[in-house]
């Protein structure tokens, strides 16, 4: 009998968010996640809860936890957007279809009670959260952007009655393939033609005034995307005060115009992912040395994220940003770069990769299923 409780208090949260490290614990390709971070992010004060509904499931079959999922209402998707969509996120699962079954039942229940029209996942509270079950690159060693995922997850969801609602590729660049004869030059013209300037960061301190900028370009950047849900001002103060203090200013690289306002921006950083896998969840008492050094020495990058001004797209200003992350990898000997998931319609950024020789190594899916 499967029998299916929510996690409300700390001790149940840390039994949602251990799960997992159970589930892979011999996988070779599954990043574990920090779970104080995790716990912070599933307290009521992550001002994310401002404008989502959200309850985490537990599933046990003989009194042994052997799943978990996350039931999610986005209020500014519902009522601003009327996307009637009840989300599922933070799925893992034994491989047993009726315990899929009993989870994703639960989650519908509460759906239907909303009057919601469908449900649709795995995806995160946010367009900014994970999204995506992987369909394709098991065999891969998982992002930190990026959800992994035994090959029978979506395997279940078909059986169920569920399809294909929106799909990410991901994509893998050798460094050696990103010639600076090609761009460099272009970046220079695009400079002169538009009065561009390049803008770079020595401090994480100096970084701060822009992040609003860049959020606001990703806002006006996506925005055409179907999927798309905008970013609140309350959730880039959240993002601001998480994450960019983490982030080496070497990795983050800016275009203004003659005014200074911000046309463009790409956000990288080294791989963190062999590190997160030997700190197995925790920063003490020795996972940030694990960190620290993937940031010092690391042949890897992972690209976050990237934002034109929408006047400026198709106009080749990404080159002033990618000539400004080549002098950064050359610096640090990153010798192969990984894309973060990009929608598959999305061919402005697929574009920005083609001279690039690009190899999609991923592809990951969300499903839907209609009530």
């Amino acid at each position: 009998m499967i029998i299916i409780k929510e996690a409300i208090t700390k001790s149940e949260l840390k039994k949602f968010i251990k799960f997992p490290f159970s589930l892979y614990k011999n996988n070779d390709f599954w990043v574990p996640p920090l779970i104080k971070d995790e716990l912070k992010s599933f307290d009521k004060q992550n001002p994310v809860f401002e404008s989502v509904q959200a309850q985490f499931f537990l599933a046990y079959k003989n009194n042994i936890i052997v799943g978990r999922i996350a039931a999610i209402i986005n209020w500014v998707e519902t009522k601003e957007q009327k996307k009637l969509k009840m989300r599922f996120g933070w799925f893992d699962v034994i491989d047993d279809i009726e315990v899929t079954k009993a989870l994703i039942n639960n989650v519908a229940e509460i759906g239907k009670a909303n009057n919601l029209e469908y449900i649709e996942g795995p995806v995160g509270f946010s367009n900014m959260d994970k999204a995506g079950m992987l369909t394709h690159g098991f065999d891969q060693l998982a992002t930190m952007i990026g959800i992994y995922n035994y090959e029978y997850y979506p395997e279940h969801l078909q059986k169920l009655g569920f399809t294909k609602e929106s799909e990410w590729h991901e994509y893998k660049i050798e460094f050696k393939n990103i010639h600076m004869d090609k761009f460099g030059p272009l970046s220079e013209l695009i400079e002169k033609r538009y009065q561009l300037k390049a803008l770079t960061f020595k401090t994480s301190k100096a970084i701060l005034p822009y992040v609003d900028e860049m959020f606001g370009l990703l806002n006006k950047s996506y925005a055409e995307l179907e999927s798309f849900v905008p970013i609140q001002q309350f959730q880039i103060d959240h993002y601001k005060e998480k994450y960019i203090s983490f982030i080496h200013p070497d990795f983050i690289n800016c275009a203004i115009d003659k005014n200074g306002k911000l046309v463009a921006f790409g956000i990288t950083m080294p791989s963190f992912s062999k590190a997160f896998q030997k700190a197995n969840g925790n920063l003490f008492p020795f996972g940030f040395l694990h960190l620290l050094n993937a940031m010092r020495k690391n042949e890897y990058a992972e690209l976050y994220l990237i934002g034109v001004d929408p006047e400026y797209q198709n106009k080749g200003v990404a080159a002033i940003v990618f000539r400004e992350m080549h002098k950064v990898f050359t610096k640090r000997g990153i010798k192969y770069i990984e894309t973060n998931p990009e929608l598959e319609e999305n061919s402005k950024v697929q574009l920005l990769w083609k001279n690039f020789q690009p190899v999609m190594h991923k592809k990951r899916k969300t499903f839907r299923l209609n009530f």
